[in-house]
């Protein structure tokens, strides 16, 4: 079986991180737009593994499954580079995803996985961004690509920030499209579409020498095949709208040597989910080479409306009760909250700097905030490990 939604999702995700990893500053800007006075270019290597325990034993089950099951393997290698071209940047990043494995087609039932020794796939992603430094501010262009047996995505982008006098208040706007184009293996569809409008508006303050905080609001129109076609009676609305707002504060201790970046970000869509991500890191400089960087983050979701739990009755199981227009059993659409725990070192001589980061991801239906999660749903878990090399010139 190929590469299901669920590891599609997974990766794509693991692959934005490795290469946001090598572009995205630890603290949000506090100065006026300058184009980078030196070129930069990095690698990381990103290794990814999930699982499931096996304590539900759902109807058909026949116990030869083992207690956990091994479900999706990443290893992705990411280059980015980014050169000063006078007044203007170029910035440009590409991944390879190795993936293997298994996930389940409904529930967290092992019994419905893909047998051994599993599905393999890659995937190859690129992106690049033009950019204009401005008085005040900047215009960027970008677009991105990737590609894989079943699956092609492309996005273009623009965004300008512009900022005030003094330059304490930044202002951000952008616009983003994405396309993708759908053809599972097993031939459910054929030429499927979907795509995806974002329109975003920010803006960041600084409101002392040794704080700064961000307001981010989003809108997404979505239209098009959202459903999984390796999944067991998954049928999804074809329009998905959703309206994201995240806040930032960044605060430096100064007496400590120390920065705290917390984060909290509400997400609302059309599907019928609710959720909340809260986030805290503290970044602790251990003299003028190295520092370490723990971080948590907490995430919690409501079901989407069409979302079903697991019916034990054999007469009915897999599927939903009665003829719902749409339904789907994908967990990912469940109840439930999740912990994430991180540990970043970082390492700085003269012109180069590396980096490991290790992160470990809980997730229990009971962990949800605001009520019950979805029941009979086993605890999933991810472990990661980045290692990242960069170097300026």
């Amino acid at each position: 079986m190929a590469a299901t939604e669920d590891t599609r999702n997974g990766r794509r995700a693991l692959g934005a991180i490795t290469l946001m990893a090598l572009t995205l500053p630890g603290v949000m800007p506090a100065q006026a737009e300058e184009p980078p006075e030196q070129a930069q270019i990095g690698v990381k290597y990103l290794h990814y593994q999930d699982g499931q325990d096996n304590h539900t034993q759902y109807p058909f089950y026949d116990g030869t499954q083992g207690k956990t099951l091994d479900r999706i393997k990443v290893d992705a290698p990411s280059v980015f580079v980014s050169l000063p071209l006078g007044r203007w940047s170029l910035d440009a990043s590409g991944v390879v995803d190795q993936v293997s494995g298994a996930t389940p087609r409904y529930y967290s039932d092992v019994s419905g996985a893909t047998k051994s020794p599993g599905m393999k796939d890659e995937r190859k992603a690129g992106d690049v961004k033009v950019t204009r430094y401005l008085e005040r501010g900047a215009i960027a262009v970008g677009a991105a690509y990737s590609s894989e047996h079943d699956y092609r995505s492309t996005a273009l982008s623009v965004e300008e920030r512009f900022s005030s006098e003094d330059n304490n208040t930044t202002w951000n706007v952008g616009l983003a499209a994405t396309y993708d184009k759908i053809n599972p293996v097993n031939y459910k569809v054929v030429d499927e579409r979907k795509g995806t409008g974002e329109l975003t508006f920010g803006v960041t303050q600084a409101l002392s020498p040794r704080d700064l905080a961000q307001l981010s609001l989003t809108y997404s129109a979505g239209r098009g095949y959202f459903s999984d076609p390796y999944k067991l009676y998954d049928q999804r609305p074809r329009v998905r709208n959703a309206s994201i707002a995240t806040l930032r504060w960044n605060h430096q201790f100064e007496s400590l040597d120390a920065t705290l970046r917390s984060s909290y970000r509400y997400y609302g869509d059309s599907f019928g989910i609710h959720a909340h991500t809260m986030e805290a890191d503290w970044v602790q400089a251990l003299g003028s080479l190295f520092a370490l960087t723990p971080s948590l983050r907490y995430y919690t979701q409501s079901s989407a409306s069409f979302y079903y739990d697991p019916v034990a009755d054999s007469n009915v199981y897999p599927g939903p009760v009665g003829s719902p227009r749409y339904s789907s059993a994908d967990q990912r659409l469940s109840a439930f909250g999740a912990l994430t725990f991180g540990l970043k070192g970082e390492l700085h001589l003269g012109n180069w700097s590396t980096d490991l980061k290790v992160e470990r991801y809980e997730q229990r239906a009971n962990w949800r905030v605001g009520g019950k999660g979805s029941p009979a749903i086993d605890p999933f878990w991810a472990n990661s490990v980045q290692l990242g090399v960069a170097t300026r010139f």
